[in-house]
């Protein structure tokens, strides 16, 4: 028989079981720290364990380009239907011409020729890609005056002229035929009707497909009526109906390229025409509670995580903002509940009842914070702007401003897309010395679309000037000097200027065109070569879009993808601060010293 062992408690497991039990041998010290927290005041209540959402949502299907007129007849007959699920906000807003009339774009029609030669192989049509390409071969640029081609276009038409099919010439000769009476039509002409009978339906399949790809590959528009040239950047509005009536966003200063809800204010004096079913959906919730990085622990004997320190937090008494914020993450932080509501992109989003049952089946309705605190409610978070129609903040009458306070707007705007890089980038700054703005042309878009660094062309056409100057030697050892009077200093060829003119009671930036001078006569004038600062029409700047620290406006290809899978390419324009103010050198009527 095994003997009785006697177990005995170890002395160490006692100890932390005493320490587990967090013993408090002090009641009254507990009771007065309770009472300092407030944990007496009887405020608490059971926890959410159920809810009801009653939802009301709408989607926005009128668009208007530019800035609302002051006659809502004038702008509901500008607007246009609009899906949010066919197009992205920002793709509508910012799209612009990129197959555009003017100076051939070789890269884009050499593309387009190329994709043609390879859907005539894919359908096994190759062998007639010399009948095509000898009817629209790629030529080189004409010669003309003043206008020398860069390297890159040079290079590229040594390779590509004469060898590649002209994209834009095919498509203006398919293009009709399509729309008229067939492509079939065409093998009525030469050289295209010594195509074989049997192998026609093969190639009008190509020919289809090409212009198919040719006509959306970019999504573009024949002019962007958003874009505002007097103020370098976008203006659009979007509308839809609410119960309430019809809710008029307008985004009056969109240039960062991205959009969301702050981007919009409500304009209740306009309308676009929008007009529709509102749905109304009632769902049941769990509420779940709130969490964030750094929340505090709820039970006793769990550590926080190690990268939030609240030690680190430093408030003066004057900083209100950061000490309620503090407040709220460490003390009230678990009296917070998140109940999930999926709405649609694009959609006008009116919160109805919200119904909870707490844990003692008490069921309480809670209402907006609009209407316990009236119009004039501090609570606005997602809250949007009203502004007049001339865009100036301005009080509205009590039952207009409460219209749309309550209405939430979920844009159908992008997430992540691909940005090129700048294609065009004009500097608009400031110049004290000259007393006048300018705006420079850094970079210009070549005819192969390649980025051309306008510095480094005005350098090198100096460079050449002065190897081809003659010499002026006049036989002394030494070089003479003379006295010369200059009418003007010169500037770079992309310094424009912008010279302020009245305009009523406001100052607006006029673009000249500073001629440049050399040996006292006029040799030429400069004109912008981009198409930011709108060459062959009178752009007029307002005076405050050139600010001390300057502005940088940018022109550069996207590309994203939608939420029903479709992807887009287009050209958008950016504004952002410049560098600060510059100095051109411009100075006039000066007496120069000259070596001969």
């Amino acid at each position: 028989m095994p003997s009785k062992v006697q177990l005995e408690p170890r002395t160490d497991c006692l100890e932390m079981q005493d320490g587990l039990q967090a013993r408090i041998h002090d009641p009254l010290w507990l009771l007065a720290r309770q009472w300092q927290f407030g944990e007496f005041k009887g405020d608490d209540s059971g926890s959410p364990a159920a809810a009801q959402l009653v939802v009301q949502s709408a989607p926005i299907n009128r668009f208007h380009s530019g800035p609302l007129p002051e006659d809502p007849a004038q702008a509901k007959a500008h607007a246009v239907d609009y899906s949010p699920l066919s197009v992205p906000l920002e793709v509508l807003a910012e799209r612009e011409p990129v197959r555009r009339a003017g100076p051939p774009q070789l890269r884009l029609v050499a593309e387009a020729g190329l994709h043609f030669l390879r859907l005539l192989n894919a359908h096994k049509m190759g062998t007639y890609r010399d009948v095509y390409q000898n009817a629209y071969p790629l030529k080189p640029l004409p010669e003309s005056a003043g206008q020398t081609p860069d390297g890159d276009t040079v290079r590229f038409l040594g390779v590509m002229a004469g060898r590649v099919i002209d994209g834009a010439k095919l498509y203006a000769k398919l293009a009709p035929l399509q729309r008229s009476r067939g492509l079939a039509q065409l093998f009525d002409e030469a050289p295209f009707n010594g195509i074989s009978g049997e192998h026609r339906p093969q190639v009008v399949e190509a020919m289809t497909a090409w212009l198919t790809w040719y006509e959306t590959l970019f999504n573009q528009s024949g002019d962007n009526q958003s874009w505002l040239r007097e103020r370098l950047e976008y203006a659009f509005a979007v509308s839809g109906q609410t119960s309430a009536g019809e809710m008029v966003l307008s985004a009056p200063e969109y240039l960062e390229g991205r959009l969301d809800w702050f981007s919009f204010v409500t304009t209740p004096a306009s309308s676009l025409g929008a007009a529709g079913p509102i749905s109304s959906v009632t769902s049941s919730f769990l509420p779940v509670p709130v969490s964030f990085r750094g929340m505090p622990s709820l039970r006793l004997w769990e550590f926080e995580d190690s990268k939030v320190n609240f030690a680190k937090v430093e408030a003066s008494p004057q900083d209100l903002a950061r000490l309620l914020l503090v407040e709220f993450a460490l003390v009230y932080g678990n009296d917070w509940f998140v109940v999930p509501v999926e709405v649609d992109a694009g959609s006008l989003c009116r919160v109805g009842p919200l119904i909870v049952t707490n844990t003692f089946g008490e069921r309480m309705l809670i209402v907006h914070s609009t209407e316990v605190d009236g119009v004039q409610s501090p609570w606005r978070m997602f809250g949007l702007s009203q502004v007049a129609q001339a865009g100036n903040a301005v009080g509205h009458e009590p039952g207009e401003t409460a219209k749309f306070q309550d209405v939430f707007f979920l844009p159908p705007v992008l997430g992540q897309g691909l940005e090129g890089a700048a294609v065009e980038e004009v500097l608009l700054l400031r110049d004290e010395m000259a007393n006048m703005a300018w705006a420079v042309e850094r970079v210009v878009e070549s005819p192969v679309g390649f980025p051309v660094n306008r510095f480094e062309t005005f350098q090198e056409k100096r460079r050449q000037e002065e190897r081809t100057a003659p010499s002026n030697s006049n036989g002394q050892s030494g070089p003479a000097t003379t006295v010369a009077y200059r009418l003007g200093t010169s500037v770079p060829d992309y310094w424009i200027p912008l010279l302020p003119v009245p305009n009523g009671s406001a100052i607006r930036l006029r673009r000249g065109s500073l001629p440049r001078t050399s040996g006292g006569a006029l040799d030429e004038t400069f004109e912008p070569q981009g198409l930011i600062l709108d060459p062959g029409h009178e752009l007029l700047l307002h005076d405050e879009e050139v600010p001390r620290e300057g502005a940088r406006v940018t022109r550069s290809y996207q590309y994203a993808r939608w939420i029903d899978g479709s992807t887009h390419l287009w050209i958008g324009r950016r504004k952002e601060p410049g560098r600060g103010e510059g100095s051109s050198g411009l100075r006039f009527d000066i007496v120069e010293q000259e070596k001969r």
